[in-house]
């Protein structure tokens, strides 16, 4: 056999010359984005539960039998109030919640609300429970960080990574029912994800994730948080949510500083009408498509989330004045809203 080739001898020569002469701490390579996914997630991770539940479904003889299910939540108080999607648990016989450290609990459903997909269960423990922290989403800006942590097919605590892709938009949840002032994100989501938190990097809960758009990739959604809260107020305080409905779906729009100035208007943003339901207290009342929602009874409104929470159970049956923008004129139009059933 001939000599060894030069260019082996030159890398091995590399190699020995490039090796440290002691081993590095991986600590000291980690980024910036590293450190900040891996503190955030510090902050939540052991609040982040598995939930399975137990349903009766009838088969097609009329024969009842017993299904499974499962999804993700995240326990909110030391005292063991947690939230989940309301698909999670809608019609379950048995609830049980299970803790990141294994422990197992059986759950009681304190209140659901459709509307939002959302529900709050409670846990007994003895001791105080690990929480998270609620942050806001008023203040939420496209392209900011966000990480989604859920039991995703089974696999406890997977945590994924992205950013807020869009604000604002209306889904449709599995009900059928209209979701308002939902957050968007690329952070994969998959079956079991729902119901888990979506965190900013300070490692505070912006939003329940919720759905994903079947065979799309990189989108998913998430009920904003301040949904979220006015919906735990208010299971509190009534076991469900009670609305005001108009009939309305919109998306939240900015509104030009020259628009702004000319109307002596108190927010920069507005509820842009997108569909008005045929027959409901808004087209009865004169809203129209395109119109631009901007004040409930002189109250400001600056995104669907707002005007969901000013359309509250004072306001059923009662008149109210909506103002909006039409054209290039600003209109009050009186509604009397219903009570939204189903």
């Amino acid at each position: 056999m001939g000599s060894r080739p030069q260019f082996i001898d030159d890398l091995a020569r590399g190699a020995q010359d490039a090796a440290p002469a002691t081993p590095l701490d991986d600590t000291a390579l980690l980024d910036a984005y590293s450190r900040t996914v891996i503190g955030a997630l510090e902050r939540v991770q052991q609040a982040v539960v598995f939930i399975s539940v137990e349903r009766q479904i009838a088969d097609q003889r009329g024969a009842r039998r017993n299904v499974g299910g499962t999804g993700s939540g995240f326990i909110f108080t030391p005292d063991g109030y947690l939230l989940t999607n309301n698909h999670v648990v809608h019609g379950a016989t048995h609830i049980v919640v299970t803790l990141a450290d294994g422990a197992r609990f059986d759950a009681d459903l304190v209140g659901d609300d459709p509307a939002s997909d959302l529900a709050v269960l409670r846990i007994g423990s003895p001791e105080p429970l690990p929480h998270v922290g609620l942050g806001t989403s008023g203040s939420l800006r496209v392209g900011q960080i966000a990480i989604a942590v859920g039991n995703p097919l089974g696999l406890a605590q997977t945590v994924t990574t992205g950013v807020v892709s869009a604000l604002g938009r209306t889904l449709r949840s599995t009900s059928g029912r209209m979701i308002y002032d939902v957050i968007q994100t690329d952070a994969a989501l998959n079956p079991g994800n729902s119901g888990g938190p979506l965190i900013n990097s300070a490692g505070e809960v912006i939003g329940v994730n919720t759905a994903i758009i079947s065979g799309a990739q990189a989108i998913s959604f998430a009920t904003a948080i301040d949904t979220a809260k006015w919906v735990i107020m208010q299971i509190f305080a009534h076991g469900r949510v009670r609305r005001a409905y108009i009939g309305v779906a919109g998306t939240t729009t900015p509104i030009s500083r020259r628009v702004q100035r000319f109307f002596e208007l108190a927010s920069a943003s507005g509820v842009h009408v997108m569909e008005i339901v045929k027959g409901s207290p808004a087209a009865t009342g004169g809203l129209r498509v395109g119109d631009r929602i901007v004040a409930v009874d002189g109250i400001a409104v600056d995104s669907v989330d707002g005007l969901q929470r000013t359309l509250d159970a004072s306001r059923i049956d009662r008149a109210v004045k909506i103002a909006v923008l039409r054209g290039t004129q600003k209109l009050d139009i009186d509604v009397t809203p219903v009570e939204q059933t189903g």
